[in-house]
This record gives C-alpha cells, structure tokens and sequence, in this order.
C-alpha cells in the first residue's frame, strides 16, 4: 500500500489525499456579513453535524495553503458571531461552486451566483432561498488548529432558528433523501448526488444485538461467493435460523435437481443465488436457500 507520513510531504499533496479519501464530504453553504453589513457567501466541504442537545454544526474555513490568507467567512464570523448555514442540492451546485470564487472584499456572491437573498430572522446573515434547508447560527467558539497554510478553524455552531422547505418532506413531515437531493463534495473536481440509485438502506442494529460474523457457520463464513457485505446482512439476525418446511422456492428446488450429482457446484449455485437474495434486501430467504446448502 501507498504509505504518506503527514508533515513529509507537500500540504497540497497531503490536502488531495485526504479529501480523496474522506468522501463524499456533506456542503455548508455558509451566508456571513462583515462588521458593515455586506453580505458575503462561499461553501465549505469540512463541515458536518455533531450533536442535538444543544444541536451543534461544525465546518472549517482553513488557511489558504498557497499564501497562508484567511477567507472572508473566517474574518466575517470572527467579527459578528453569526452565520447562516445553507445546504446544497442538486438543483443549485453549479451556482454554488461559482459562489467559491475568491471574488474581492465587498463583492456579493449572492448577485455573482444569481441566488436569492432572504432576511433572517434572529440573525443579521441572509439566508439562501434556494436551498432547501437554512439554519440560522450564532457561533459559540473558533478554534484554530495550527497558524500554516492548510490549517483548519473550526467554526462551533448552534443553530436557533431551522427553516425547512415543505417540498422536501415526506407524508411523515421527515426529509426525503430523493426530494432534498443533496450533492456532497469529494477529491479534485469531483462530487455525488445522494439521491436516486446511489441511496440505499443498511438496517442499523439496535439493543439486540446481531450474532457477528464469528457465529455463522464456516461453510458460509469461508464462501468463495458470498462479499463481506453479504455476511454483514447474514450476521445482523438475532439469532440463528432454522430451516422452515414451508418455504418454497421454484428456483432453489431447480438447483437441487440440476446439481444433485455435483454437491461442491451445488453449494457455488446456492451460495449465488443467496447472494442474489441478499442484494435485493431478502435477507430471511437468503438464509433459507444457504441453510439448504449446508443440510444437502
């Protein structure tokens, strides 16, 4: 493996790995005003969510690697103690990213980017009428990491007022992944859409606990088929199955007839098509059809 000692090779080149490597990065749209009351908005990839009592966001203006400068957000909160946090959706990224342009101090990337500036109303910051969710901040505490080119300010902050669009909920008043059709940063030039094919379900185990891996029967365990994703779902039961007479499979009783004289390509075609099972979510039949390979 590639192996990279921080601090022996160039911030910049330690900067493209770890922002290819830890993605994909949610976006915070980030509406400052300087002491003045101009307005100044710019997106900031090292931001996520970190508590809800009290509800805490945290996203990081860091020193610019070339020159070692500060940006105007870090300068603008340093002077007020309030920014906006905007998210960004598919539908406003292009003008996002034009937004991050390093326009001079003054310059409203709310008129450059073509957005919609709306007052807030218990901070002085706009928020963004474009984006699907805007979270009014007051900033609690910045804290600097290092004074080179590269290093972080962490920008601790409680939201006081939420404002969430009604097009992006669902029936049960909760955010709808397809609706809100957030984009997320990562490496280089790159993004994702986290909406579509690209969401997916993983159960999260909850006080029952799931049997692990460890508990699996070797003959799965050891598959040459099933991925360690496959033994992630069959692992995350409470408890072992056992087979049930009831369950009937027209595809399962075809593998066992054609395969009857070749037990080991038995197992290989059991062991597909529970893999097939489990990757449309039918996790209660995957275990049917690979208690089968082990009882044949």
């Amino acid at each position: 493996m590639l192996q990279i000692v921080p601090g022996q090779v160039k911030t910049a080149a330690l900067h493209a790995y770890l922002l290819g490597a830890v993605a994909p990065r949610p976006i915070c749209f980030a509406s400052t005003v300087d002491a003045d009351g101009h307005p100044n908005l710019s997106p900031f990839s090292f931001f996520n969510v970190f508590g809800s009592n009290p509800a805490t966001l945290i996203f990081s203006p860091s020193r610019r690697v070339r020159d070692n400068t500060t940006k105007h957000t870090l300068d603008n909160i340093h002077a007020t103690g309030e920014v906006v946090i905007n998210v960004v959706s598919y539908p406003m990224v292009q003008q996002a990213s034009l937004s991050s342009c390093e326009y001079p101090q003054g310059v409203n990337e709310f008129e450059k980017a073509g957005f919609t500036p709306l007052p807030s109303e218990k901070i002085k910051p706009w928020r963004v009428k474009e984006s699907p969710v805007q979270m009014e901040c007051v900033v609690k505490q910045v804290i600097a990491t290092g004074q080179e080119g590269g290093a972080g300010n962490l920008v601790i902050c409680e939201p006081v007022l939420i404002h969430i669009s009604e097009a992006v909920l669902d029936e049960h008043q909760h955010i709808d992944p397809h609706k809100i059709d957030l984009v997320a940063r990562m490496g280089a030039d790159y993004y994702c859409r986290a909406s579509g094919a690209a969401v997916f379900e993983v159960p999260k185990p909850n006080t029952r606990l799931g049997i692990g891996v460890d508990a699996l029967p070797l003959s799965i365990r050891n598959s040459r088929i099933l991925t360690g994703n496959n033994l992630g779902m069959l692992a995350n039961i409470h408890e072992l199955p056992v087979i049930d007479p009831s369950f009937e499979d027209e595809q399962l009783k075809n593998i066992i007839q054609y395969y009857s004289i070749t037990p080991d390509e038995m197992e290989k075609e059991l062991h597909r098509y529970a893999q097939q099972l489990l990757e449309s979510g039918k996790v209660r039949e995957a275990w049917q059809v690979l208690l089968t390979a082990i009882s044949c």
